[in-house]
């Protein structure tokens, strides 16, 4: 897929505006043959400055394990962007057009006891109700791995159990 394709499609995101705040993501990884692996709830505050958009998330995943990823995003040209963050070998590179943003990316994963790189190829669509949908492809020397959903919301819309 090229992400010019979607230069069409509306809403237009303005990845910027879309995380500045506060931004809430539900998830789950999947294997390649579609067995469900690990869920997860995050918890994003995204702070603007200047050409320079830092996301930190908090992850809580289904098995009570916890983790933080802090993004340092920057807007490089029009709809063009890098970032980075402590678990991604090199920098990320993504770019929008119309609803869509694609974003590009080694991740250093932790496995057993030691560690794996793997490659993101992630997806996101702005639906029209400002939910935006995360489709990312892992994998690992050119084949698929697994795949990661997410839906991110700026609702909370968790439900306390009460």
């Amino acid at each position: 897929m090229k992400v010019e394709h979607y230069a069409h499609t509306q809403p237009a995101l303005d990845l910027f505006d879309y995380f500045e705040g506060k931004t809430y993501a539900w998830g789950q990884f999947q294997t390649r043959s579609g067995e469900l692996k690990r869920r997860f709830y995050v918890d994003i505050t995204g702070t603007i400055e200047g050409n320079t958009l830092t996301l930190d998330e908090q992850f809580v995943y289904d098995d009570g394990e916890t983790e933080q990823r802090i993004w340092v995003i920057e807007r490089t040209a029009p709809n063009q962007y890098q970032g980075t963050a402590g678990d991604v070998i090199g920098k990320a590179h993504g770019q929008t057009a119309g609803a869509v943003f694609n974003w590009r990316y080694t991740l250093d994963l932790p496995y057993g006891n030691r560690s794996i790189h793997v490659q993101f190829d992630d997806w996101m669509f702005l639906q029209p109700d400002g939910v935006l949908l995360n489709r990312a492809m892992v994998k690992k020397w050119g084949f698929k791995v697994g795949e990661v959903t997410l839906a991110f919301s700026k609702l909370d819309h968790r439900t306390t159990g009460d």
